[in-house]
């Protein structure tokens, strides 16, 4: 969420980074979560709704969907499975993410898990 609500933040750099470089993978499920999370009224006073359903459709438009075979149940919180479905069912080469519950995991079947601020860091920006 941080990515569409401050432009400047690590997030949103490293967001913009991966979209530049087709490293996003989503699912069906991780896709209506965003769009659902956009259009709740409380991020109105950050960044305008036109703004983030903008934000949404750009993003739709950088990522490569993944089907989900095979579901994960690893999270302290299972809400945040749907990201390791697609880390996992993807072969993703990181989850990045700033969620507490899927960054205390640190990997999962080999695929790192690392914060935004991290990920930038290891492609030196």
């Amino acid at each position: 969420m941080s990515a569409a609500l401050f432009a400047a933040s690590k997030p949103s750099l490293a967001v913009r980074w991966a979209a530049a470089n087709d490293l996003i993978l989503a699912s069906a499920a991780t896709l209506s979560e965003l769009t659902a999370t956009m259009e709740q009224p409380k991020f109105d006073r950050y960044v305008s709704r036109a703004a983030r359903r903008e934000f949404v459709a750009h993003f739709c438009a950088t990522i490569a969907l993944v089907g989900i075979r095979r579901s994960i149940r690893a999270s302290r919180d299972p809400a945040d499975d749907k990201f390791l479905d697609v880390a996992v069912n993807g072969k993703a080469d990181a989850l990045v993410t700033g969620d507490a519950d899927l960054l205390t995991l640190h990997a999962f079947e080999g695929i790192p898990i690392i914060s935004p601020a991290g990920s930038l860091a290891k492609t030196g920006l």
